[in-house]
C-alpha cells in the first residue's frame, strides 16, 4: 500500500511538536513535548526498517538520534528530586507523569538497539527502574496512600507535590518493562515485579471501563471515568491501556472483555455516521452505552492496529482503508463522522506518528472467505449514513467487495408494496451498518440487518439483507 509521503515528511519536519498549524508552523502554545519525541521515534523506527524508505536510512537514523538526544534533556537527573528519572509533561512543564516514562522508555531502547549508543539504554533503566518503581512505591510510603495500590501515581513535580489519581493509561508501561526484561536482565525481577503489581491492581479498572483509581485519604478510594455521571471515558486512554495489556498478556478475557464492551457501541440517532470500525470516539458514554461526541479520535486507529490485526480483522482492514483515503483529514487530531473534517485546525504528531505506524505495517487480512471474495466478489458501491430523521444524507461513496445472492422468502417478511426480487443478500467483509446506501448494479438499496457469523471468537463475515429503495 502506498505510504503518505506528508506522514513522513511531517515526523521529519516537526517533531517533537505536539501540534502544528497547516500553514503556520508548529503550536509554540504547546511546544514540544516527550512523548511526541518518543512517538516519532517508534514510527521512525518502523520506517528505518521499511524497504520503501532503504534510500532515505542515513536521514531517517540521524532524526532518531535528534529526538533520542532530546528526551534525554527532558529527564529529571536530579537523584535528591522526587521526579528523579522522570520527564517533563512538556518542555517548559515542571510535572513529571507516569505516562510519560511509560511512553519514552520503548523509543528509547529502539534507539538504543539502532545506534548502541548506552545512553539511551540508561535512560530507559532510570525511566523505569527508579521513576516508575518510584510512582508505584513511595506515595504509600509517604503516608498519602493508607496502602500500597501497585497502580503508578499520575504525576509528581518538582516540589513533591503528588497528584496520587492512578490513571489505567498507564498500563502502556508494560511493553517497555516487557523489552527491559530483555536488555537488562540484571534487573529482570524487578521489572516483572513492577508489571505483576500493575496487572493486578489495574485489571479490575479495565473490566470496568474506567479511567483512574483516587485512592485514600486524599480520594474516596474508588475507580471512576469522567462526566457528571461519572460515565464517560477517553477512548484513547482505554486503547493505550488495552495495548499495554494485550502486549504482556495477549488477547486475554480481560483484554477482549473491555474491547469488545466499547468496540460495540456504535452509530446512534444523534450521531448517525459513527462507525467504531473506522476508530472510535474521542468521548464514550460507557454507561448508556452511546457516544459523547460527533468526531473520531483518529490515534486510536493506529493504537488498536495491533489488536485488530488478529482479532478484528473487519475493522482493521476497513479502518486502513477508510484513512488511506481520507489520510489528509486523518492528520488532525478530531476528524468529524460525517464528512472528516478538522475538529480544529492543527495537526496532531501523537496521531501522524500512529496513524503512520498503522499504514506502513498493514497487510491486507488473508482468510479463506477473503480469498474467496477476491475471486468471486462483485464490484458494490457504500453510501454510508450520515443523517436520519426526516431527511436522510448519505456521504462519499467507498467500493467494497461482496457476494451477492437473491434472497429467498423465507429469509425475510416481504413488505406491501415490494416485490421479492426488491430484496437482496450479501456476504462481505466490510463492516455495513443499517440504514447504509449500497449501490448493485446501478440500483440503489437499503441495508436492514446486519449478520455477523464467527468462528474461532472471531467475525469472519457478515451477511446483509438489503431492500431496494424507492425512488
Amino acid at each position: 500500500m502506498p505510504f503518505p509521503q506528508a506522514y513522513f515528511d511531517f515526523v521529519m519536519d516537526y517533531a517533537p511538536y505536539l501540534y502544528v498549524t497547516p500553514g503556520s508552523g508548529p503550536d509554540l502554545t504547546w511546544g514540544k513535548a516527550a512523548f511526541a519525541g518518543a512517538f516519532a521515534v517508534d514510527f521512525l523506527y518502523e520506517a528505518y526498517f521499511s524497504p520503501q524508505f532503504d534510500s532515505q536510512s542515513g536521514e531517517i537514523e540521524a532524526k532518531i538520534v535528534e529526538l533520542a538526544d532530546w528526551i534525554l534533556t527532558q529527564q529529571n537527573i536530579d537523584n535528591q528530586n522526587p521526579a528523579y528519572g522522570g520527564f517533563k509533561s512538556a518542555e517548559a512543564s515542571t510535572a513529571y507523569y507516569s505516562v510519560d516514562a511509560s511512553r519514552a522508555v520503548p523509543a528509547l531502547l529502539k534507539a538504543y538497539e539502532l545506534t548502541n549508543n548506552v545512553n539511551y539504554l540508561n535512560s530507559a533503566k532510570l525511566a523505569a527502574g527508579t521513576f516508575l518503581y518510584n510512582m508505584q512505591q513511595k506515595p504509600s510510603q509517604l503516608g498519602v496512600h493508607d496502602r500500597y495500590y501497585g497502580g503508578f501515581a499520575r504525576a509528581v513535580n518538582d516540589a513533591g507535590a503528588w497528584l496520587n489519581q492512578m490513571d489505567v493509561e498507564s498500563l502502556y508501561g508494560l511493553i517497555g518493562l516487557k523489552m527491559l526484561c530483555e536488555v537488562d536482565s540484571a534487573n529482570k525481577a524487578l521489572y516483572e515485579l513492577m508489571v505483576s503489581d500493575a496487572v493486578d491492581f489495574y485489571q479490575q479498572g479495565i473490566e470496568g471501563l474506567c479511567l483512574f483509581f483516587d485512592p485514600l485519604p486524599t480520594g474516596d478510594g474508588k475507580w471512576h471515568r469522567v462526566g457528571l455521571a461519572d460515565d464517560t471515558i477517553y477512548d484513547d486512554s482505554l486503547a493505550y491501556a488495552l495495548l499495554g495489556l494485550y502486549d504482556n498478556e495477549g488477547y486475554s478475557p480481560t483484554v477482549q472483555m473491555a474491547y469488545e464492551a466499547i468496540n460495540s457501541i456504535g452509530a446512534s440517532p444523534l450521531y448517525p455516521a459513527y462507525n467504531q470500525a473506522v476508530c472510535w470516539a474521542g468521548y464514550i458514554n460507557v454507561v448508556t452505552k452511546a457516544l459523547a461526541c460527533d468526531y473520531y479520535d483518529g490515534v486510536t486507529s493506529g493504537i488498536l492496529g495491533k489488536i485488530r490485526r488478529e482479532h478484528d480483522k473487519i475493522a482493521y482492514d476497513f479502518s486502513v482503508k477508510t484513512i488511506t483515503e481520507h489520510w489528509g483529514e486523518f492528520m488532525f487530531w478530531g476528524a468529524k463522522h460525517a464528512d472528516y473534517s478538522a475538529v480544529e485546525n492543527k495537526h496532531a504528531m501523537a496521531t501522524v506518528c500512529w496513524l503512520g505506524q498503522l499504514l506502513l505495517n498493514f497487510e491486507p487480512p488473508v482468510t479463506r472467505f477473503t480469498q474467496i471474495l477476491n475471486a468471486k466478489g462483485e464490484h458494490l458501491t457504500l453510501y454510508p449514513v450520515i443523517e436520519v430523521g426526516e431527511k436522510v444524507a448519505y456521504g462519499d461513496g467507498v467500493d467494497f467487495l461482496a457476494i451477492v445472492i437473491p434472497t429467498k422468502t423465507e429469509e425475510i417478511p416481504i413488505e406491501p408494496g415490494n416485490l421479492i426480487n426488491d430484496f437482496l443478500s450479501l456476504h462481505t467483509f466490510t463492516p455495513l451498518r443499517r440504514q447504509d446506501k449500497i449501490r448493485v448494479k446501478g440500483k440503489d438499496y437499503e441495508v436492514l440487518t446486519v449478520q455477523d457469523f464467527t468462528f474461532k471468537e472471531q467475525v469472519v463475515y457478515r451477511k446483509v439483507n438489503l431492500r431496494r429503495l424507492q425512488r
